[in-house]
């Protein structure tokens, strides 16, 4: 096989990320420090800063550190006016839209009810517009321009161009949401019209590539949240750009009961149907909450209750952890995780389902033959989706720098 001549566009883009990201990891990194940790020589990591510095991405601190003998050297940090990120995520309440650096600090964050006006994608679109338009009018005022937009939202998402395909908690069947985005939202707009492509993508999905992060990259990860519905993702090593690869897993939809319930997806017996927030809320009299205040609200007390032994709750929780065991029982022997990890409401309630998952483990085979996996609920709590759409962008933007 040829290889690749070193001075072609390809690995000129691939090293001007390399020695970028560098900089985003370590907020200041010496240019010695970028040359030995990357491999490249030092006059390859002086030309490629300097076309970050021409790019407005990276900037030369003042502080000084010395090296060697104390010969002084300057650092660099991520440039003060460089492009940001700006994520948007909608769920069963709220639109909430946070700006952040590419090193990852967050600049600005709004969020806003939308009421949820059941059937009524307009109207739940006009809040989302309006929010993105309030933060980026910030942006502007603060000189920074956007180089990435992504819409997150709490419901399946497929096709070219990206649509909604069924949004339950919204009584949605297929929206075209960026379509309706466009003409409600000037950001939007605007940013198409600049040559860029706002993303639509699931939360689940990023939440996953977040919490993968979180747990140290481990080979092979589980993630099952519950908050409108029950959703989820298995991410596994190998794959490109940060070397994992996210398979989106609809887990409220694993068929655990026979001839149970019919679903709204057409099957019986789905986990959603015995384990789903809805159920847990009615069967501990806490619909209403949920109505009067909000999902996330209604939960929150659901969980409290859980906690302080409400019988009813109680009672629904544990029914629904045992199903929810059950189901991670059935992935565990399909994908073999290293960890599994909860969020939406169930990570408060981790150590019940870990405990009902151990219970049900094998006991005939041999020693090593099937190793348990830990059940552990999520420590980004409700930022996992926005945390992992973010992360996501920095890492297609580091393939191409200069391109932001």
């Amino acid at each position: 096989m040829a290889l690749m001549p070193l001075a072609t566009p390809d690995v000129r883009r691939h090293n001007l990320g390399l020695v970028l990201g560098r900089v985003l990891e370590g907020g200041q990194v010496a240019r010695a420090d970028i040359a030995e940790g990357s491999g490249l020589s030092r006059g390859a990591v002086t030309s490629l800063v300097a076309e970050l510095i021409g790019a407005g991405l990276v900037e030369e601190s003042d502080a000084l550190h010395p090296e060697g003998m104390g010969r002084p050297r300057r650092m660099l940090v991520p440039a003060a006016s460089a492009p940001c990120l700006l994520t948007a995520l909608l769920d069963a309440d709220r639109a909430t839209v946070v700006a952040g650096t590419l090193a990852g600090a967050e600049l600005v964050r709004a969020s806003h009810r939308h009421g949820r006006p059941m059937g009524d994608p307009g109207a739940v679109a006009d809040v989302l517009a309006r929010t993105i338009d309030e933060v980026a009018g910030q942006l502007r005022a603060a000189g920074r321009r956007v180089a990435d937009l992504c819409v997150v939202v709490w419901a399946p998402v497929a096709g070219e161009p990206p649509r909604v395909i069924a949004d339950t908690d919204l009584g949605w069947g297929e929206v075209d949401l960026l379509a309706l985005l466009r003409v409600r939202s000037a950001a939007v707009a605007g940013y198409e019209t600049a040559g860029g492509r706002t993303r639509l993508v699931s939360d689940a999905e990023v939440a996953a590539l977040a919490e993968h992060a979180a747990v140290g990259k481990p080979y092979s990860l589980v993630y099952l949240k519950a908050d409108s519905g029950i959703g989820g993702a298995i991410v596994l090593a190998g794959g490109s750009g940060d070397g994992v690869r996210v398979i989106g897993a609809g887990l409220g939809h694993v068929p655990v009961v026979p001839d149970g319930e019919v679903c709204l997806c057409g099957q019986r017996g789905c986990l959603v149907t015995v384990a789903g927030p809805d159920l847990l809320l009615a069967e501990s009299g806490l619909a209403d909450v949920a109505a009067r205040v909000g999902l996330t609200a209604g939960l929150h007390e659901f969980v409290a209750r859980v906690r302080h032994g409400d019988a009813p709750a109680g009672e629904a929780w544990q029914r629904a952890a045992g199903e929810i065991a059950r189901t991670l029982q059935i992935l565990a022997f399909s994908v073999a995780p290293e960890i599994i990890v909860l969020g939406g409401f169930v990570a408060a309630l981790a150590a019940d389902v870990d405990a009902r998952f151990r219970a049900i483990q094998p006991h005939m085979l041999g020693a090593g033959e099937f190793r348990v996996a830990p059940v552990v609920g999520s420590e980004l709590g409700s930022d996992a989706a926005l945390l992992g759409a973010q992360r996501d962008a920095r890492l297609r933007l580091l393939v191409d720098p200069l391109a932001i």
